[in-house]
C-alpha cells in the first residue's frame, strides 16, 4: 500500500513525466532543426555570407567606412586608384593598429586600357648616418623592435602620389576630404580594433606623444567610443595642399627628423627629402592555368610563387581540403619556400637576389624531391644557389581597372614613435634587418628592409581575373598560396576561399638569419577534422593551439560574361565589401 497516494495519481503522475520528458526531446528535435534551417543552403558551411556582386565598381576593406569612402569616390567621377588611395588614408585614421602615414606601401594595379599590370614599391630606406658599425660597436644581437633605432623613412604618402600621378582621376584634395573630416568630427571605434590598441598601448604608453593622440580620457577609445584625430587632420590637409612635399620637405618633415633624433635615433631631414618609390614588374608562375602575380624582393611575394610550383605536382584536389595529406604536404612546401625566404630575399639594389630562378619550375622540381609523402621534416636549408600588422584593400571601377594594395607600420602599431603633433606612429621596419654582415638582409644605410607586406593579382588568358591578399606577416605568403588552391583545387567561390579554415606554419626561418630547428610548429584554425590532426601528428607535426593572426582577406574577382565584379571581405575582421 502506498501511503497518501492513490494508484490513480501515481499513474497521473507517471503520464505527466512521460509528456514533459517527450516534450523535451520535441522541443530539442525542434530546435535543433530550426538551427540547421539557419544553415547556408547553398556553399561550404564555413562561408560566413555571399561574396557582393555589382555592375559598376567595388571596393573591399577591413573597416566598413572605409569601404564606403572608397564607393563615394568611385561614385563621385574618381577611379580605382583614386578609391585605393581614399581608403588607404581612412584605414590609417580609422585601424592605426594595422597602418597608417607612418608606414610603407606596395600595389599592384591593373589598367584596362593598356591591358597591363604595374607594380610598385614604396618602402622607405634607412637613414643614411646609421650604420652596422653603430649597432656592433653598441654590442646589439639585434635591431630593437621598438623606439626610434628601426624607424625606416615612411614610403605610404610618396606612394599615394607615385600612383596619383601616374593613373588618377580626380583631385587629391577630394580623395582625402573625407578622411580629414572623419578625423575632426570622429567615428565610432570598431571592435577589433579597439582590442588592439588596447593591446598596444601596453608596449606604447610611455613613449611621448602616444596618449595625447590615442587616448581617450585614461586609456585607448573603448568600443563604439567616438574618436578624433585632429593631428593627423591637420597633417593630411598639408599633404593635400602640398603634395608629397608637403610631407617630406618642411614643416611635417623636420618635425619627424627633430623627433626621432632628440629620442636618439639617425632619420635625417635629407633622408626624408630623397626618399622615392620605385615603379617595378610584378613577377609571376603559373599554376594550372592561371597566372598568379606577386612583386619581387625587397618583399616576401615569391615565397607564394614558390609554395604554388612545389604544389603543382601534386594532385590535391584528389587530397581533399583539410585532410592530413593536403596540410602535410603544404606544410612541408612552405618550409622549403621559407628557408630560402631566410636567406635571399632582401633590397635588390644591395643583393643579387636570384627571383627568376627561385620561381621557376626546374628550381621547383629540384626540391620537391626533398618532400616526404610520411614524415615532417625537422629542418630544411636554403637552396644552394649561385648569387645569392597591416591592412590589405582593393578597388575596382567601371572602367575595369584594379588595385591590389597593402599598406603596413609593422608590428601593428610601429615604432612608438609618435611625432609631436602630426597625429601618427613610424613604422619599425628596420627590425628586420639583420646584423650578419654576411646576410643578404644586412643592415646597410640607405636600405630598404626586408618586408612582410605583399599585394598579389591572378590573370587568365591575359586578362584580370582576381586581386587579392591576406595580411598578417609571415602568414601572408602562405595565405596567398591557400587563397589560390582554395579557388582553384578546390572550386570554392571568392568569399569561401578567405571564410575557410586556415594553415599556419611557423619557425626560425627568419629575414634576419637562422635556419629552422625542430621542424616549427603548426596552428591549425578551428574548422579542422581531429582525425587528421591525428595523422598529422603520426607524422611528425609538432600542432599548437594558437589563437594568433591567420591573416585578414579582401579579394574582388571580375566576371567577363556577366560584366560584374564579385567582392569578398575577410570574416575574421571587421571590414566589408561593398560595390555599386
Amino acid at each position: 500500500m502506498i501511503t497518501g497516494w492513490k494508484i490513480k495519481d501515481l499513474f497521473k503522475l507517471y503520464l505527466q513525466i512521460f509528456i514533459m520528458k517527450n516534450l523535451f526531446f520535441a522541443l530539442v528535435l525542434f530546435s535543433t532543426f530550426n538551427l540547421f534551417s539557419q544553415d547556408r543552403i547553398t556553399g561550404e558551411m564555413f562561408s560566413t555570407r555571399s561574396e557582393v556582386i555589382s555592375q559598376n565598381g567595388m571596393v573591399a576593406t577591413s573597416h566598413p567606412l572605409a569601404s564606403q569612402i572608397g564607393i563615394d569616390i568611385l561614385q563621385n567621377g574618381g577611379n580605382a586608384i583614386d578609391a585605393a588611395i581614399a581608403a588607404n588614408s581612412a584605414l590609417g585614421l580609422m585601424e592605426p593598429t594595422g597602418n597608417g602615414i607612418g608606414g610603407d606601401l606596395f600595389a599592384i594595379v591593373w589598367i584596362e586600357k593598356e591591358k597591363k599590370l604595374y607594380g610598385l614599391n614604396a618602402s622607405g630606406r634607412s637613414p643614411e648616418n646609421l650604420t652596422l658599425e653603430y649597432f656592433k660597436e653598441n654590442n646589439f644581437k639585434s635591431i630593437p623592435a621598438y623606439g626610434p633605432l628601426p624607424v625606416s623613412v615612411p614610403g605610404c604618402v610618396d606612394g599615394w602620389f607615385e600612383l596619383h600621378n601616374k593613373f588618377g582621376k580626380t583631385s587629391m584634395a577630394n580623395i582625402l576630404s573625407p578622411t580629414i573630416k572623419y578625423a575632426e568630427d570622429g567615428f565610432p571605434v570598431s571592435e577589433l580594433v579597439s582590442y588592439y590598441m588596447k593591446v598596444a598601448s601596453n608596449n606604447f604608453q610611455e613613449y611621448p606623444n602616444f596618449k595625447e593622440t590615442y587616448y581617450l580620457n585614461d586609456s585607448t577609445p573603448k568600443k563604439g567610443q567616438i574618436f578624433k584625430n585632429p593631428d593627423l587632420a591637420n597633417t593630411l590637409r598639408v599633404i593635400a595642399k602640398d603634395g608629397r612635399k608637403g610631407f617630406y620637405e618642411g614643416k611635417i618633415a623636420n618635425t619627424i627628423a627633430n623627433f626621432i633624433q632628440d629620442q636618439g635615433g639617425f632619420l635625417s631631414y635629407k633622408d626624408l627629402k630623397n626618399h622615392k618609390s620605385e615603379w617595378i614588374d610584378p613577377v609571376s608562375t603559373n599554376y594550372r592555368g592561371y597566372d598568379i602575380w606577386e612583386l619581387p624582393p625587397n618583399g616576401q611575394g615569391i615565397a607564394a610563387l614558390q609554395i604554388l610550383n612545389l604544389l603543382e605536382a601534386y594532385d590535391i584536389r584528389s587530397m581533399g581540403f583539410g585532410s592530413a595529406e593536403y596540410i602535410h604536404h603544404f606544410v612541408e612546401a612552405k618550409k622549403i619556400a621559407f628557408a630560402d625566404r631566410a636567406k635571399y630575399y632582401a633590397d635588390m639594389d644591395f643583393s643579387k637576389v636570384p627571383v627568376k630562378y627561385l620561381i621557376s619550375k626546374e628550381y621547383a622540381d629540384i626540391r620537391r624531391k626533398e618532400i616526404s609523402p610520411d614524415k615532417a621534416a625537422k629542418r630544411v636549408f636554403p637552396g644552394n644557389l649561385e648569387n645569392g600588422d597591416t591592412i590589405y584593400l582593393t578597388t575596382a571601377d567601371s572602367e575595369g581597372n584594379m588595385v591590389s594594395l597593402i599598406q603596413s607600420n609593422y608590428r601593428g602599431m610601429g615604432s612608438g614613435m609618435v611625432p609631436t603633433g602630426l597625429g601618427f606612429m613610424l613604422q619599425d621596419r628596420g627590425e628586420l634587418f639583420s646584423l650578419d654582415q654576411n646576410h643578404f638582409n644586412v643592415y646597410a644605410p640607405k636600405k630598404r628592409p626586408f618586408h612582410t607586406i605583399i599585394p598579389a593579382f591572378i590573370t587568365k588568358d591575359g586578362n584580370p581575373f582576381i586581386s587579392f591578399g591576406l595580411m598578417g606577416g609571415a602568414m601572408q605568403p602562405q595565405g596567398h598560396a591557400q587563397i589560390v588552391i582554395n579557388i582553384v583545387d578546390f572550386d570554392m567561390n571568392l568569399q569561401e576561399a578567405g571564410d575557410a579554415p586556415r594553415i599556419r606554419h611557423q619557425s626560425d626561418q627568419q629575414p634576419t638569419g637562422g635556419d629552422m630547428i625542430n621542424g616549427g610548429e603548426l596552428a591549425l584554425e578551428t574548422g579542422f577534422d581531429y582525425k587528421q590532426v591525428r595523422e598529422l601528428m603520426k607524422k611528425g607535426h609538432k600542432i599548437i593551439y594558437d589563437l594568433g593572426s591567420f591573416g585578414g582577406y579582401q579579394a574582388i574577382m571580375i566576371d567577363y560574361i556577366n560584366k560584374v565584379y564579385y567582392g569578398a571581405s575577410e570574416s575574421r575582421k571587421d571590414g566589408n565589401a561593398i560595390g555599386y
